[in-house]
């Protein structure tokens, strides 16, 4: 489905080549919205070409640091100009981004670009996101298109049906225990091309689009560039309800057509299952009695409509224990207003819950963090666990309930008899919180977004070398560095630290190289248009690095496939994971086309 979608809008149909040329239907903004328009800007555009472009303003809890970004232009502020450019701002308040993009915009057999990872719930519609860089998402707006490499698929055939008590989310959980994040790796390494999951089967289609979305959740945390679900009877009626029935279009993939691996999965045969906080997926039964603190309920991931209703029926009644937090955080104003109408959300605060506004501090635990001492159950997916981060247990809605009830983890069927949740079909789709352009008078407040100067590959450099995610203390002193070492590299250990890097590498302004014995493909990408190397070693040739302190990379004119690299007093050989137009994306230090040559005077 995926190569269907970019044959579509690709010049070469065939998909012949590295790299591609394609034609974006969708622009998502959400992390690094100023820094984008500010790229887009400086190509030359005047309105972006593409059919839907939004910025999402995650902050709902302002505070005086949140205000100075917006007033100094700040990467990760969304810029008050923005809907001049036929680009209209979600404000803070509408919801988490990922929900509210299914629910107004995400529509089935197009292509979309953002710069976050937690967008790939959208695939539940049927639409294809790829995550890039700021740098990337600026050029399409600018340009309406963008390249790409063209992806391989996972086929995920599902059959059976879910039993009482078990969700979307302990189906997610059930695919993360299949070790899919094995096979991705696999099929990258032998084709040097990103992953995308696709759900097939007979079950795949009774499944609603909320359901469909918490499965689609899963992609980043296992390597994949994305997931997708077929474009059927379900999306039609979705998109009915939602009062958007022209975006539907049908999409399934062509008889016969090829995929690298298919992997099984019988609903029928799924228990409900949780995510410890080592990123474990284990039976709830596994933690059964263990005491719970905090309950985070809804979020951008892993909860549906259906869910949140359903838990809200089954702790009718009852009282929050002493001991326990309950917080409720919709993850979309349209999931709020359901809530309130239908009588849950009184339901809530009676059990004692308290609804919290839906800003992206929540999803990475800077609101809200876990408390010490104890468990936080939460619905959403965890941001990338390394070293440092708040851990915390990932489980079903109707689980959270039953920790609620009983203020331990246990066994959601223990409550014994299930309920029946009937979701409203006539659903709120005011857009007030959508601010759109009127007539070419827009809002022009604050600083104007700047470029950040490009840092070309010039010759041999001498990098200072950090094990690990780095810290902004470390960042900052490498960026201090005037001579000596010309920036740094990291060198990582696990899929959650790259994608933990690949989320801050705006931030990290020194970044000139990272070392990995796995970086997905689209990862490699999002690296190289920002001017930053990518190269895979062996997972033992890592101890090689330990204890190094530099890392001596020769000029860029001797680079290959393969680079030989000084670390320390040793040498050792990386391959360049960078194809076609990303190795000169990473010399120049940009994706940014080069300015044309201004003519001398004669």
């Amino acid at each position: 489905m995926p190569q269907k979608i970019l044959a579509g809008r690709a010049a070469d149909p065939q998909l012949r080549g590295d790299l591609v040329q394609v034609k974006v239907d969708q622009i998502i903004l959400s992390r690094s919205p100023a820094r984008a328009l500010a790229e887009a800007l400086g190509a030359g555009m005047k309105k972006t070409p593409v059919e839907v472009a939004v910025a999402y303003d995650g902050t709902c809890v302002t505070d005086a640091r949140s205000l100075a970004d917006v007033a100094e232009g700040a990467p990760h502020s969304v810029s008050p100009e923005l809907p001049t450019f036929n680009v209209p701002i979600a404000r803070g308040g509408i919801g988490f981004p990922a929900p509210v993009h299914l629910e107004r915009f995400a529509a089935p057999a197009r292509l979309a670009l953002t710069d976050d990872p937690r967008l790939a719930p959208v695939g539940g519609i049927g639409m294809f996101s790829l995550v890039v860089s700021p740098g990337q998402l600026g050029q399409a707006l600018a340009t309406g298109s963008t390249w790409v490499r063209p992806p391989r698929s996972i086929q995920i055939h599902l059959s059976g049906r879910v039993r009482p008590f078990v969700c979307a989310r302990d189906v997610a959980l059930e695919l993360l225990r299949r070790d899919i994040g094995d096979i991705v790796r696999r099929i990258e390494a032998e084709h040097h091309a990103p992953v995308v999951l696709e759900f097939a089967g007979p079950s795949a289609r009774l499944l609603s689009v909320a359901e469909r979305a918490v499965l689609c959740g899963i992609a980043p945390q296992v390597g994949a560039a994305a997931a997708i679900f077929v474009s059927d009877e379900k999306t039609e009626v979705f998109l009915r309800d939602q009062r958007r029935s022209k975006a539907h279009r049908a999409l399934v993939p062509d008889p016969g057509a090829p995929c690298e691996e298919v992997i099984s999965v019988d609903l029928a045969a799924v228990d409900p299952l949780l995510m410890d906080e080592t990123g474990v997926v284990r039976p709830v039964r596994d933690l059964a009695g263990k005491p719970v603190g905090q309950v985070v309920l809804g979020g951008d991931s892993g909860v549906t409509l259906r869910d949140m209703l359903a838990a809200a029926l089954l702790l009718k009644s009852k009282r929050v224990p002493s001991r326990l937090d309950l917080l409720v955080a919709p993850p979309s104003r349209q999931v709020l207003e359901v809530l309130a109408q239908s009588g849950a959300l009184v339901d809530l605060a009676a059990t004692g819950a308290r609804v919290i506004e839906p800003d992206r501090r929540v999803v990475n635990c800077e609101l809200y963090p876990p408390p010490a001492g104890t468990l936080s159950l939460r619905t959403a997916d965890p941001a990338p666990r390394v070293p440092g981060a708040p851990a915390f247990v990932v489980a079903s809605a109707e689980t959270l309930a039953y920790a609620v009830a009983t203020g331990t983890v246990g066994d959601p069927r223990s409550f014994k008899r299930p309920v029946r949740v009937t979701v409203p079909r006539a659903l709120p789709t005011d857009d007030v919180l959508v601010l759109r352009d009127k007539k070419g008078d827009g809002v022009t407040s604050g600083k104007a977004p700047a470029l950040p100067p490009t840092v070309p590959w010039k010759g041999p450099l001498v990098l200072e070398l950090v094990e690990g995610v780095p810290r902004r203390a470390a960042t900052n002193g490498a960026a201090s560095k005037a001579d000596g070492a010309s920036g740094f590299a990291v060198v990582l250990r696990s899929l959650d630290e790259v994608r933990a890097v690949v989320e801050r590498s705006v931030d990290l302004a020194s970044l000139r190289a990272v070392v990995a014995p796995f970086v997905p493909s689209a990862a490699v990408a999002a690296l190289a248009s920002e001017g930053i190397a990518t190269f895979e070693v062996a997972a033992g040739a890592l101890d090689s690095f330990k204890g190094s302190k530099s890392l001596e990379l020769p000029a860029p004119a001797q680079w290959g496939d393969k680079v030989e690299a000084v670390v320390g007093e040793q040498k050792v050989e990386m391959a360049w994971l960078a194809t076609g137009a990303e190795r000169g994306w990473t010399h120049a230090g940009t994706v940014r086309s080069p300015a044309p040559a201004k003519a001398s005077k004669a």
